[in-house]
């Protein structure tokens, strides 16, 4: 009786949280149309707060439900709070559209593979080499390289609108300011390995790419408390010795990309020159002085679009 009991109660939570992603995802295309359409959010609350304290009955008091139940409702209620401080923040930013709220994170993460013609001859033990992570959802990834620019506005503007994503780090551009990093991080963000110096791996000695690889993951661990699991080698470009670099140093994936984004464009990896279900995209740490716009025009663009084709954006780290 009790393994049944057990099995139903699998079963139900399954079920809750299939049923919690479709309602993420219901609502935040309801914010985001209401934002558009003037009619503000869910609720009526808006403003920076509308993301803090609990949500209370008549009596000023809690609701109690018990069980998945409630556990499901308590997160619908968090994601409701969250898109109506999304819209606001959107308006603040000058975005076109609020961006979508992305589904909860798997409970198992997928299979990652290296891409098809990625592979290294002998390398299936290795880290693998991938540009989309296999899911299903309408979900994409942002990562950013090098550290180059410290723009301050980044760090709020991707608070205030819960964007998530992942940065690749070269010591040799980070290193004038950990401090920019450390608050980063502690905003949430995962720190991952792009080398010490941004070589171009391929021309090194299996020795010289560990020393970039390695001295990097000792740096990250030093400044920000932990070693990386995640390795991008600079301009994508690797071999072999890079990966069983990387295995030595602890890395377990090599994440590349589908597609870049800057101020003023999208280049695509793929044939079709679209998004697809898990593209990792790619831009860097850069600003007027290199680019034409700043790090938040940088932002508009990309999020411009990916809410446009109907995309959230979701953090890596919760599937790789």
């Amino acid at each position: 009786m009790q393994l049944v009991r057990q099995k139903e109660n699998k079963t139900a939570n399954r079920a809750l949280l299939v049923l919690a992603a479709l309602l993420a995802a219901a609502l935040g295309s309801a914010c985001a149309s209401g934002a558009q359409g003037g009619s503000g959010p869910p609720g009526g609350r808006a403003g920076p707060d509308a993301d803090a304290g609990p949500v209370t009955g008549r009596h000023g008091k809690e609701p109690e439900q018990a069980g998945p139940a409630g556990a499901l409702s308590a997160y619908v209620q968090r994601v409701k709070r969250a898109q109506a401080a999304r819209v606001v923040a959107a308006k603040k930013w000058g975005l076109a559209k609020t961006p979508l709220a992305a589904p909860p994170p798997p409970a198992v993460k997928p299979k990652i593979t290296s891409r098809k013609g990625f592979e290294v001859e002998g390398g299936e033990s290795l880290p693998p080499v991938f540009t989309t992570v296999p899911v299903k959802e309408k979900i994409v990834f942002l990562t950013i390289d090098d550290g180059a620019e410290k723009d301050p506005a980044l760090l709020r503007m991707m608070t205030d609108l819960r964007i998530p994503y992942s940065a690749f780090l070269s010591d040799y551009v980070i290193k004038d300011d950990y401090a920019y990093f450390r608050q980063m991080r502690d905003r949430g963000v995962s720190l991952h390995n792009h080398t010490l110096n941004h070589p171009y791996l391929p021309g090194l000695s299996y020795a010289e790419q560990k020393e970039e690889i390695c001295g990097q993951q000792a740096k990250i661990e030093k400044h920000f408390g932990k070693r990386p699991p995640l390795f991008r080698p600079p301009y994508g470009n690797y071999n072999k010795d890079t990966l069983r670099a990387a295995r030595s140093c602890g890395v377990k994936a090599v994440p590349l990309w589908a597609s870049e984004a800057f101020p003023d464009r999208m280049e695509w990896r793929e044939w079709d020159r679209d998004l697809h279900p898990g593209d990792i995209i790619l831009t860097h740490f850069r600003g007027r002085a290199e680019w034409k716009g700043s790090m938040p025009d940088l932002i508009r663009h990309v999020m411009k679009t990916v809410t446009g084709k109907g995309y959230a954006v979701a953090k890596l780290e919760d599937y790789v």
